[in-house]
């Protein structure tokens, strides 16, 4: 079985990702989605709401392909998870030469701590190469609709407690 681990953070998933999980899944027989826990890095929801908000980003948007998507949390070497699981390659996404550079160096220690592990690179698809999940946040705190940018999951996290359904501020009367 062809397994491939998706890691990052994804706070939150945006549609980015989910066009790189998709086309990970039809390369792949199962594709595990890994939600970093790292306590030096900011996150605005821990990872266990990421790991549910992904999950139902995955169901809302990957039909049946969802049931060859496992979501995770982990913390550690991204390598050692895909030795746990039996994992043989990364997915990682692009989106420009600037991402390159820094998955290049990735890819090269990965490979220098796990031969058997392989990274594959997605290029991301041209209407999602500006997207970060930084993005998305800074265009939601500041009341920006965010909903062309990400699953509806997320955009119902994003906007729980929020000013509007979209993100924006509600005018006044």
């Amino acid at each position: 079985m062809r397994i491939a681990v998706y890691p990052g953070s994804f706070d939150p998933i945006t549609n980015g990702h989910v066009d790189v999980l998709r086309r990970a899944v039809a390369a792949f027989d199962r594709v595990v989605v890994a939600v970093l826990v790292n306590p030096r890095k900011a996150t605005v929801d821990p990872a266990d709401e990421r790991v549910e908000t992904i999950r139902a980003s995955i169901a809302e948007t990957l039909g049946e392909d969802r049931d060859r998507i496992e979501v995770v949390a982990f913390d550690g070497l991204t390598v050692d998870l895909c030795r746990r699981i039996g994992a043989r390659w990364l997915i990682r996404g692009l989106r420009a030469v600037a991402d390159f550079e820094a998955e290049l160096q990735m890819a090269h220690m990965n490979r220098k701590m796990a031969p058997e592990v392989d990274t594959v690179f997605f290029m991301t698809a041209l209407e999602h190469a500006y997207l970060s999940s930084s993005l998305v946040r800074e265009i939601a705190r500041f009341g920006g609709d965010v909903a062309p940018l990400v699953p509806t999951a997320v955009l119902a996290r994003l906007t729980a407690g929020g000013p509007g359904v979209t993100g924006r501020r509600p005018a006044e009367d």
